[in-house]
């Protein structure tokens, strides 16, 4: 299956590709594994960020199907669509291992709107315990991508671009998912929030909200709070 890359207008999509994922196929070994690990790029074209909760979980259908009682996850995702690399930084707080899912590891992106199921698009390494009872995960990854599921004979992740989230960025979630709570144990949809001052992939500057509107209008002071956290871990990592 071909995708059509957005250009770097990236104007709103028309369309959402939901629907549920059953009967997917497994296409590689099951194990935690990503796309090519790489530094972190000297720029990026936009920034997201996403407060995963258990009440925001569906089932394939659809379905409302809430995850770990308590749970939390605080997923940040900085993009250099022109050179197709992610860098996220997450954290997962009261997620109870194993982690469980078929596709190659069990933290995704996927392709839906809130309150709808939809394929995975990038697969991205677990959060592992960092010695304080919290799963944190921090690193690069560059496409091309793939999640290890085909339900159609194509994996999922094949012809998929960033630049595809720079376009419509509240029509991903990113979630993670475990034995207890296969469908999910905590979910959330994607936020873009600023980075460094320059253009975002969607046609404004990094101070703008996904269209146009100042960041206050989205509740500011969250998502720069998470952009501060993300930029402060980068520099403790480097050091």
């Amino acid at each position: 299956m071909t995708r059509t890359r957005p250009n770097r207008t990236l104007t709103t999509r028309t369309a959402v590709v939901a629907g549920a994922v059953g009967a997917l196929v497994l296409t590689g070994a099951g194990t935690a594994s990503a796309e090519t690990e790489v530094a972190e790029p000297s720029t990026f074209t936009s920034a997201f960020t996403a407060m995963a909760t258990p009440d925001m979980v569906v089932d394939t259908d659809g379905v409302p199907t809430p995850g770990e009682p308590g749970a939390s996850g605080s997923f940040m995702y900085r993009i250099n669509s022109d050179l197709e690399i992610i860098c996220y930084d997450i954290t997962l707080d009261g997620v109870t291992p194993p982690y469980q899912s078929p596709a190659k590891t069990s933290t995704h992106i996927h392709e839906a709107a809130r309150g709808q199921s939809g394929p995975p698009r990038i697969a991205l390494p677990d959060p592992q315990d960092d010695g304080t009872g919290k799963l944190v995960s921090s690193g690069c990854l560059q496409g091309p991508f793939t999640t290890g599921l085909a339900p159609e004979g194509t994996d999922t992740g094949e012809g998929f671009s960033l630049a595809e989230i720079e376009a419509d960025p509240a029509a991903f979630f990113t979630d993670n998912h475990t034995a207890a709570f296969p469908s999910g144990a905590v979910r959330g949809q994607l936020t873009q929030v600023p980075v460094e001052g320059i253009d975002t992939g969607a046609g404004g500057t990094a101070g703008d909200g996904p269209s146009g509107a100042p960041l206050a209008a989205l509740g500011g002071s969250l998502a720069l709070a998470g952009a501060a956290a993300l930029g402060l871990r980068r520099r403790a990592l480097r050091s």
